[in-house]
């Protein structure tokens, strides 16, 4: 069975030399340098390697996605920058963030340069005009929901939403972009509507399955191996399926009044954090949680089943796998944690 750590690892190194290509040397030289500090500082690559995966998927030249693995890495790096700034964040990936090392109105430029380079790119396309216009809708749209879905986990926070809201939010905040660049790599390997739409529902269906076991993970997950504490996502009141579920399923008006006192309180200790994660257990909202991760990541492999054997299909295949099969995070590649 592929191990898709390793060919993410491979596909990686192959694609570092093209996204350190595009930025040329230019003046004011503070500015490049910006644009350049994100994606030149490597990571693991997961959307550009989808993009040429899929193109190869259907049976394309997967030299001819390149190009769009670039621009959606571009994309995603200028939305970090800008993450960054909202958030007030000073690190990332262990390093300086943009806007501490270049100063917040430069990080802003470095993000919009970044975001004006994508679509140069995407322009120069080795492929019909009209397929050309299919990418960029596919990733234009994607752009505009990222910034719907950043706007909606602003508007989220201290609020427990539904589950629909929920969902919702993650699949713009997480999985468009990873779907456009699946779809994209699938338009440029010459695929037809119907599969492009099938290699974008895959997309979106993994991407909310990733997003859904990794909070599974900050609740249910051995913290000596997440590095992360199961009192975080609790005291910050992330609102999560887990927490939505057990919101309707909790019978006793005590029980339900003593877990909403916890969650989103910043000064729980951690026998009531302990505590809340208990009352998750009990109302079965951890149970369903990671089946409803389990059944996105089933839908993901389902609609792509008609795909030729290949390599790429059983990367995209192992993939969806391993979004529920693990308890470390290797850089959270398709969480944009905010």
């Amino acid at each position: 069975m592929m191990d898709a750590k390793e060919y993410l690892k491979k596909m990686s190194a192959e694609l570092d030399g093209p996204i350190k290509s595009y930025i040329e040397d230019e003046d004011p030289s503070n500015l490049i340098e910006a644009t350049r500090q994100y994606p030149y500082r490597g990571g693991k690559r997961m959307r550009p390697a989808m993009a040429v995966a899929c193109c190869g998927a259907v049976g394309g030249d997967k030299s001819k996605a390149v190009p769009l693995a670039v621009a959606v890495e571009y994309i995603h790096n200028f939305t970090l920058i800008h993450d960054d700034i909202m958030d007030g964040d000073e690190k990332r990936r262990g390093m300086d963030t943009c806007h501490v090392v270049y100063g917040e109105p430069t990080a802003i430029l470095a993000g919009d340069a970044l975001f004006a380079k994508a679509y140069q790119i995407m322009a120069d396309l080795d492929i019909p005009a009209e397929r050309i216009r299919d990418v960029l809708q596919y990733v234009s749209k994607a752009v505009w929901d990222l910034a719907r879905g950043q706007q909606m986990d602003v508007n989220n926070e201290g609020h427990i939403v539904s589950e629909d809201v929920y969902i919702e939010t993650i699949k713009l905040k997480t999985s468009v972009l990873f779907a456009a660049a699946a779809a994209g790599g699938a338009i440029i390997g010459g695929a037809d509507k119907k599969a492009v739409e099938a290699i974008n529902t895959y997309a979106l269906e993994l991407g909310l399955g990733f997003q859904m076991f990794d909070d599974y993970l900050g609740i249910a997950g051995d913290s000596s191996k997440t590095g992360k504490s199961v009192g975080n996502d609790i005291r910050k009141g992330k609102c999560t399926c887990m927490v939505t579920h057990a919101i309707r399923s909790i019978k006793d008006p005590k029980v339900l009044e003593e877990f909403k006192s916890i969650l989103g309180n910043m000064d729980a200790t951690d026998e009531q954090c302990q505590r809340a994660k208990q009352i998750m257990q009990d109302a079965g909202s951890i149970d369903y949680a990671l089946d409803l991760a389990k059944k996105k990541v089933e839908n993901a492999i389902s609609v792509i089943q008609f795909l030729p054997e290949s390599e790429d299909k059983e990367f995209m295949i192992a993939l969806a796998r391993y979004a529920i099969d693990r308890d470390v995070r290797f850089g959270c590649p398709l969480c944009r944690s905010r």
